[in-house]
């Protein structure tokens, strides 16, 4: 059952957006350790349709172990969130009113300006956080959305989920990016626990979203 409360917070870290910089790796967010890797996950439109429906519907995180609850949608109905063009630049939506959907289960689809809770742990670590959705794409080749920490979380930082299906070859690929900046005392002496916590978590979403590539490509 949902809670009948909601903190309508703002995210706890200030490069917004940052995952879709494209010097990322090179110049990330100060304090803050980024990661990014890409799957080749299969080709055509059917690939394409199934793997972004599976990643708004919240798979990468569900079938990676954690449990999603307290899915609320951002407050008011005109919110459409910020997205962002090749650069890394924010534009401005290009709606004012987002359709909600849902899925067999009732949970909302992600929508930019909703908040989320995840629990769970990885590699023995806690991976508990409650989180707002960025923004989502919905476009003819690529669907994705970005997570941003709210509070709660032994790091703080965003998360990018997209899937693009290439125009050139007909290829489905599976792209995560991601900036986490230690918030517990462990992590902020011992950064290799970050790393492997974002290994781990690469390598879960992979598996949910495309059970036959265990591997990158």
């Amino acid at each position: 059952m949902r809670r009948g409360t909601f903190r309508d917070d703002t995210v706890d870290y200030a490069a917004v957006g940052a995952t879709h910089a494209p010097d990322l790796m090179q110049y990330p967010p100060e304090r803050s350790i980024p990661a990014e890797n890409s799957w080749r996950i299969g080709s055509g439109i059917e690939r394409f349709q199934s793997a972004g429906e599976s990643l708004l519907t919240w798979t990468a995180q569900r079938a990676s172990g954690l449990t999603v609850e307290d899915v609320r949608p951002a407050p008011g109905p005109a919110y459409a969130g910020v997205s962002f063009d090749a650069e890394g630049t924010p534009i401005a939506p290009s709606k004012n009113d987002v359709e909600q959907r849902f899925d067999a289960e009732g949970t909302p689809f992600a929508g930019p300006g909703m908040t989320l809770r995840l629990h769970g742990r990885v590699s023995g670590m806690r991976a508990d956080a409650e989180l707002r959705v960025i923004s989502v794409t919905e476009e003819k080749r690529r669907i994705g959305f970005v997570l941003g920490t709210v509070g709660g979380s032994v790091v703080r930082g965003e998360e990018s989920f997209d899937i693009d299906w290439r125009e050139d070859n007909d290829e489905v690929w599976f792209s995560v990016r991601a900036f986490d900046a230690p918030n517990s005392l462990l992590y902020r002496f011992v950064p290799a626990l970050v790393k492997r916590r974002r290994r781990e978590l690469f390598a879960r979403y992979l598996r949910a979203i495309s059970p036959l590539y265990a591997t990158p490509v």
